[in-house]
């Protein structure tokens, strides 16, 4: 029996989009804004991040550039930061992680930052800056 060519190519493309990266763009879209949504005080930073998502079959490097967030898959060689953490624990944090589960991730050794000092120095004091208000806040409550 020959199998329809159309139910394949449906399914091939079904496949093909379940992994696209046009889902990573979105998905690195999404934990950026949720990122900074929870530090707003980051918002007007003018940035290039280089990201780095690794997996088993290699790494994917993508620029991410601030304000916007505007996400292309490339090495981002005017990067002031770079990230690398491993792709299934990025899925988590994108979708469900706040400011708190990033941090954890980088005090556990899941994700590293490295980059220009005054640079990962000013992020990390405005992020505990926004948590100390929060936890403020919180206690008001």
């Amino acid at each position: 029996m020959v199998a329809d060519s159309g139910s394949f190519h449906e399914a091939t493309t079904r496949l093909s989009l379940l992994a696209s990266p046009s889902d990573t763009k979105a998905l690195i879209e999404t934990a950026v804004t949720r990122f900074l949504d929870e530090v707003p005080a980051l918002k007007p930073l003018k940035l290039v991040a280089g990201l780095e998502l690794r997996a088993r079959g290699g790494a994917q490097l993508y620029r991410v550039e601030l304000p916007g967030p505007k996400v292309t898959k490339d090495i981002a060689a005017d990067a002031k930061v770079r990230i690398e953490l491993p792709r299934s624990q990025f899925n988590t944090l994108a979708t469900k992680g706040h400011v708190r589960d990033w941090r954890e991730a980088f005090a556990r050794g899941e994700a590293k930052a490295t980059g220009i000092d005054q640079v990962m120095k000013l992020i990390v004091s405005v992020v505990e800056r926004q948590e100390e208000r929060s936890r403020t806040r919180k206690a008001r409550l």
